[in-house]
């Protein structure tokens, strides 16, 4: 009997040739059957964080602007935050084009912060990028602080006509939301 398996050896197979094994089949179907288990237990969770469809619907907000004169500035709001609407002045814009763009902290022009043909609007979100506090300035009769624009006493940041930082301890500019001028008395944010 020996001697057969002597004489013959091509009678005897080696496992590592004969291509896929059943237990390689196995592996594959298990580690299979756990990834589709892995991503049927993460889709729901990962699907709950999505907006809910009340905050997609507050995603944009319309705004009418034709009562809003000249020098005037108003509060709105946009996903639960503050808005602050400016009409400048003529003098305003004259203002903050004159400053020196490189002695800001955060540098940017006026134009940067509005839209071509529609200077005179500037529309900024409302909240002090120091801390998240609610400047003053946009309704009648707040301080403006010491460059006219707004100013949060919490801190005591202080914005100019453009909204951007000038004095005190907030690192950037008054955030510029996304809109756009649907007509010339709207304006659509978000």
């Amino acid at each position: 009997m020996t001697d057969a398996i002597v004489e013959h050896p091509e009678a005897v197979q080696d496992d590592t040739q004969t291509g896929v094994r059943r237990r390689d089949f196995i592996e594959i179907a298990a580690v299979s059957f756990a990834g589709i288990g892995g991503i049927a237990v993460l889709f729901p969770l990962i699907s709950q964080m999505a907006p809910s469809a009340d905050v997609l619907a507050e995603s944009t907000t319309e705004l009418d602007i034709s009562a809003i004169q000249p020098g005037q500035s108003v509060k709105a709001v946009f996903r639960k935050q503050p808005v602050f609407v400016r009409n400048l002045l003529p003098a305003e814009i004259a203002e903050a084009a004159a400053v020196d763009v490189s002695s800001l902290r955060d540098p940017q022009t006026l134009a940067e912060r509005t839209k071509e043909g529609k200077e005179n609007w500037l529309i900024t979100m409302g909240v002090c990028t120091h801390l998240g506090c609610v400047p003053l300035g946009a309704g009648e009769g707040e301080n403006k602080g010491e460059f006219g624009g707004y100013f949060c006493p919490c801190h005591g940041s202080h914005y100019d006509t453009a909204a951007r930082i000038r004095k005190g301890p907030a690192p950037t500019n008054l955030l510029v939301p996304e809109y756009e001028f649907t007509s010339d008395t709207t304006v659509q944010i978000g």
